[in-house]
């Protein structure tokens, strides 16, 4: 299937409530209101396919380019076509979700991570981020750097109140999945999130919140799941 073909596939799948239900949580037009389980039945059909992936992205279509981020063949995504995309997401969704999983399944992962966070555009800031809490989730403990890592929480510590909107939410987010994925920082994230306490964001108009790092952590684990990884952060 080409991505114009998908595209006629997701326009009648839209759904007005769900549509409005995306907006009111920043997502920007052009979106049908496609449901994540209808996007995941054309998922199965297609299952992974590089080409397609780039083609659905680049329609600037949310759901096509939602959908892109769950059909992308990652190993075969380069530094350029992922620069490409945390360059061109358009709202919180697919620079905090979409490109951050493709990334973190990618042979570039930390490395685009690591240059990321530096960025002065919020949104790409938030990606690096994102996709470092995907890394955590996904990567043995014996891939990771933990030095590098400890790092991360310092440098979290110490700026995440000064960081622009989104950046604070997905650095607090961080310090969660740090806490409930790498067992031997555990304590070094619980008392980060002690140090950093409560994190304010715009979540504009929505009844979401922003977790509570210590809240989060200990609900990992008190499930048994302290350290338990994820095969994929995509959903």
């Amino acid at each position: 299937m080409t991505a114009a073909e998908i595209v006629k596939q997701l326009k009648p799948l839209g759904k007005d409530s769900y549509k409005k239900v995306l907006l009111n949580h920043g997502v920007k037009e052009p979106v049908f209101g496609v449901k994540i389980e209808d996007l995941k039945k054309i998922q199965k059909q297609v299952k992974k396919d590089y080409q397609l992936a780039l083609d659905l992205y680049d329609t600037g279509i949310y759901d096509a380019m939602y959908l892109a981020g769950l059909v992308a063949d990652d190993l075969k995504m380069t530094k350029r076509d992922l620069k490409h995309w945390v360059e061109t997401a358009n709202c919180a969704a697919v620079s905090e979700f979409t490109v951050p999983w493709v990334a973190a399944e990618s042979m570039h992962g930390r490395e685009l991570a690591l240059e990321w966070i530096e960025s002065k555009k919020e949104s790409v800031a938030s990606s690096g981020w994102a996709t470092f809490s995907s890394l955590v989730a996904i990567k043995d403990d014996a891939e990771l750097d933990l030095a590098e890592l400890k790092q991360l929480l310092q440098r979290v510590q110490k700026t995440i109140h000064e960081q622009p909107n989104r950046v604070r939410h997905v650095m607090n987010a961080f310090v969660i999945a740090v806490g409930g994925y790498v067992r031997a920082l555990t304590d070094v994230a619980l008392q980060t999130g002690t140090k950093i306490g409560p994190v304010t964001v715009d979540m504009g108009g929505t009844a979401c919140k922003v977790p509570y790092v210590a809240d989060q952590i200990q609900k990992v684990q008190k499930r048994g799941a302290l350290g338990k990884k994820r095969k994929t952060t995509k959903c």
